[in-house]
């Protein structure tokens, strides 16, 4: 750990905020995370021999085939997103202040906003966020903001991880109330989503595909809602968006989502890409920086940035949001790929994830011991129930199939029981893949 401080500075700092050293401060981290051993080898190696050692690990590794999605999913990612997004015109300002000087990186940004409209068929898109869960959280602030209300409804079925981020952004205020509506068959009880909504609430906040990988009524979802006078905010995977109705159909107030899924790796958790639209009497709730077209005094194209409503700004404390930075190269990767696929080319991708999970759920299905868990219609992955424990099936196909079987839910769902299993097929994933991952469970369960 580095601080760059004095000791004076640092007792005053932590006298300030009341706590009495440092490990005090930090005493909720986990030890192992803030003083971990490493164990390295007593002699030192040069340059060249430390570049060998990391190449003769690196032989060790076997890629496991995956049936692993849960929010981030393995896609193919065509060769031209990478070779564009390294060419030079792209490489400028990171923060586009001087639009003089940053043309490239407006435009993109620019380009970027634009594909993210016609894709969630809304009005207004910014300039992208950190990822997924970032975006919903911002989606229920500006919510919260526009109905000054503040009773939160989101579905059981939602994304853990945006459920925690929302409410860590809520985490200093206790005035706000978040309740779940529950589950019947892995969707959103409408009936019971109906009895929920009273004059205090501010928005429904739910995602289709939702975390079982099924299909909510997002029409009946935002009817609902907006009869009670509740606004709606709705996350989606882009990915289903060239086969399901966009959340501008179906009326949405603030879309949101997470582009990982154009055109961008796993790359072991980041960065992803947040997306946030929203119809276009709520563009001044949206946070972060959108950029807009225009023309100098010669008539000339030009770009600039329309609209910034970041704490960094003139707004200041009246700022939407204290989110001071975009994804640039991610939402320029996502720009491309959209690009490159087009609307037909986004429709056969649909496809291509629909068969896929198909093919697989019916093959999973037939196994001894195993069958679906929920009967509506799903995208790219959906909830298979097995006989034994799933995250010790999983553990034991692992090793010896060197195939990770998919998110066992026991921890995260604990009415489901233990043997549920989160199983993803993408367009990655062909017929001998899945039929190699039933043989496994044939084998295993």
């Amino acid at each position: 750990m580095f601080i760059p401080t004095t000791q004076k500075d640092q007792e005053e700092m932590l006298k300030t905020i009341g706590a009495s050293s440092i490990k005090e401060l930090l005493k909720q981290v986990p030890a192992k995370y803030l003083y971990p051993a490493f164990d390295l080898p007593e002699t030192s190696l040069d340059e060249q021999q430390t570049a060998r050692h990391m190449k003769n690990l690196a032989a060790a590794n076997t890629p496991a085939l995956s049936f692993l999605g849960a929010g981030a999913y393995e896609r193919y990612i065509p060769a031209a997103v990478k070779a564009l997004i390294s060419r030079g015109e792209y490489l400028t300002a990171y923060t586009p202040y001087q639009a003089e000087a940053s043309q490239g990186i407006l435009q993109t940004i620019y380009e970027y906003q634009s594909s993210v409209c016609a894709l969630y068929a809304m009005d207004c898109a910014n300039a992208s966020m950190y990822d997924g869960a970032s975006a919903f959280g911002e989606a229920v602030r500006a919510a919260v903001r526009v109905t000054g209300k503040k009773k939160v409804l989101c579905q059981e079925t939602l994304n853990p991880q945006y459920l925690k981020t929302l409410k860590t952004y809520f985490a200093n205020s206790k005035d706000y109330q978040f309740v779940t509506i529950p589950q019947k068959d892995g969707l959103m009880d409408t009936d019971k989503l109906s009895a929920m909504l009273d004059s205090d609430t501010a928005c429904v906040a739910f995602q289709t595909p939702n975390f079982f990988g099924l299909m909510e009524d997002a029409h009946k979802i935002s009817q609902t809602a907006h009869a009670a006078g509740a606004l709606v905010v709705a996350a989606a995977d882009p990915a289903s968006l060239g086969l399901f109705s966009p959340p501008g159909e179906y009326g949405a107030d603030f879309a949101v989502g997470e582009g990982q899924a154009l055109g961008l790796p796993l790359s072991y958790g980041g960065p992803y890409l947040g997306i946030f639209a929203c119809k276009k009497e709520y563009v001044r709730q949206m946070p972060g920086r959108i950029a807009g077209m225009t023309k100098d005094k010669d008539g000339k194209r030009g770009f600039v940035l329309t609209l910034q409503a970041r704490e960094q700004h003139i707004r200041r404390d009246k700022a939407a949001s204290n989110i001071c930075s975009n994804e640039a190269l991610c939402a320029l990767s996502a720009t491309i790929y959209l690009a490159l696929l087009g609307p037909e080319g986004l429709k056969e991708l649909g496809l291509a994830n629909a068969g896929a999970a198909a093919f697989a759920a019916r093959k999973l299905a037939s196994v001894k011991g195993a069958a679906l868990k929920f009967k509506g219609s799903f995208f790219n992955e959906f909830v298979l129930n097995v006989s034994c424990d799933a995250a010790r099936l999983r553990e034991k196909v692992l090793a010896k199939e060197r195939i990770d079987i998919g998110l066992p839910l026991k921890d995260l769902y604990p009415a489901l029981g233990p043997g549920a299993l989160l199983v993803c097929a993408t367009e990655t994933k062909t017929e001998e893949d899945i039929l190699r991952l039933e043989k496994a469970l044939r084998e295993n369960i």
